[in-house]
């Protein structure tokens, strides 16, 4: 419940603030989260050119409205900042109620939801508001405020790093430049910054762990364009965190390549979790991970989940709220990351040091010497003995003996440690995995 409780309070204190890929908002809401996960910045200037894309304006909203002839503020960015078309131009004027048409917004199949739109790379104002609102606009003379700014400024992104024993290293990235969303918006970045908080306790790593939270797409190419090369050479495996809120069983979404170290990984845990879905990879719907995955790149980048940014009606709507999401959730989408890192930790090669028959594992104190029915644990123990013992001979790790197995890497683990003991096992000399 404590974590539960930490998670709530970060969450209330960013759900208020008004995010996009830049501006006050987002650099306000990076802030917070450099509490649990100090960050270095990377800026990336108007205007600059990086890989095929340009860096936009910065974004600056302060206030919007508008107001008819009952005398009525209606779409107030200041009450919901969803109702602020995303990267609006700066407006004022009165028009009359067909013409204020052509600038609103809603979803007819859900009355009563505001929708999240945006127009970053095309200049125009606009307002979101429930469809049951927009259908009872009274006719007449409307006033229209609109106080923003669009300014030469720069994309910010947060970087942290917790260096390892190699220099092979594991991505964690997620987004963070949606205003008032709590499930596609907050849960990643939460999610990100308690699991480096988390992995930063550890006194011993293996691999180094590099967090990035940037504005979606935009970000994560400005990101690339940096950083593309040393990722392709240190890379072992990566994820991009969104949508770990919501009370969904777990989906998994694989790398470009479908078979890396982060999807062996992953699909295992997730196999020793419970119910769960593993969908292919899909560049014409995602997140950042369409960057990471791109053809140039292709990095062993995939994407865990809950339920998938297409699947709930809430989506990119207010609806996606704080009572649309679970802080228990949360926590567990928390350690079902953590179980995968502790997957990739111990994903080493062992070789058995006796592999001319079985070895004789009773003298070691490894087997019962007397036959009695043993129990399930016991007998759970014994077969992942086996199982390690025969295909360790240096060519299989220790994820290709869980997924043949069946067994859990936990389990597999924690016997490996005890064949160690009676040097039965070895570390095979250290080198670098191969990303598949």
């Amino acid at each position: 419940m404590e974590l539960e409780a930490r998670i709530e309070k970060y969450f209330d204190r960013l759900w208020p603030i008004c995010r996009s890929i830049t501006g006050p908002g987002y650099r306000e809401s990076l802030d917070v989260l450099s509490e649990l996960m100090p960050t270095q910045r990377l800026k990336f200037e108007t205007g600059r050119k990086v890989l095929d894309w340009t860096v936009p304006n910065e974004w600056v909203a302060r206030d919007a409205y508008f107001v008819g002839p009952d005398n009525v503020k209606r779409a107030q960015f200041s009450v919901n900042n969803l109702h602020l078309l995303g990267y609006s131009a700066p407006f004022v004027g009165t028009m009359s109620l067909a013409k204020l048409r052509a600038h609103l917004y809603s979803i007819p199949e859900q009355p009563h939801a505001i929708p999240y739109l945006t127009s970053y790379y095309e200049e125009r104002w606009g307002f979101c508001l429930t469809h049951a609102e927009l259908q009872s606009l009274p006719d007449g003379e409307y006033h229209v405020m609109v106080d923003t700014e669009l300014k030469p400024g720069h994309v910010e992104i947060g970087e942290a790093v917790l260096p390892g024993a190699t220099d092979e290293e594991v991505l964690i990235s997620t987004y963070l430049c949606h205003p008032s969303l709590a499930n596609n918006e907050l849960s990643g970045p939460l999610v990100a910054a308690f699991l480096y908080e988390r992995l930063a306790a550890v006194s011993c790593r293996r691999y180094t762990y590099r967090f990035v939270i940037a504005p979606e797409t935009i970000g994560s190419i400005c990101y690339l364009s940096e950083k593309g090369q040393h990722l392709k050479d240190h890379l072992v495996a990566g994820f991009q965190i969104t949508c770990v809120g919501d009370a969904g069983n777990f989906t998994y979404k694989t790398s470009r390549n479908g078979n890396t170290l982060a999807d062996r990984a992953a699909r295992l845990v997730l196999r020793d979790l419970g119910p769960h879905t593993i969908i292919a990879f899909n560049p014409y719907e995602g997140s950042d991970e369409q960057q990471y995955c791109s053809p140039g790149f292709d990095l062993p980048v995939g994407s865990l989940m809950r339920t998938t940014y297409d699947a709930y009606p809430e989506y990119h709507t207010s609806l996606d709220n704080k009572q649309f999401i679970s802080f228990e959730a949360m926590a567990g989408s928390l350690e079902a990351y953590e179980k995968i890192i502790a997957a990739l930790e111990a994903n080493l090669n062992w070789v058995n040091t006796v592999s001319y028959g079985e070895p004789q594992l009773g003298k070691r104190g490894l087997y019962a010497s007397l036959g009695v029915q043993k129990t399930v644990i016991a007998r759970d123990q014994d077969r992942a003995m086996m199982w390690l013992l025969n295909l360790a001979d240096g060519t299989h790790d220790l994820l290709s003996i869980a997924e043949r197995s069946g067994i859990s890497v936990e389990l597999l683990v924690s016997v490996a440690a005890k064949l160690e003991g009676s040097m039965l096992l070895v570390k095979r000399s250290c080198e670098r995995l191969e990303k598949s």
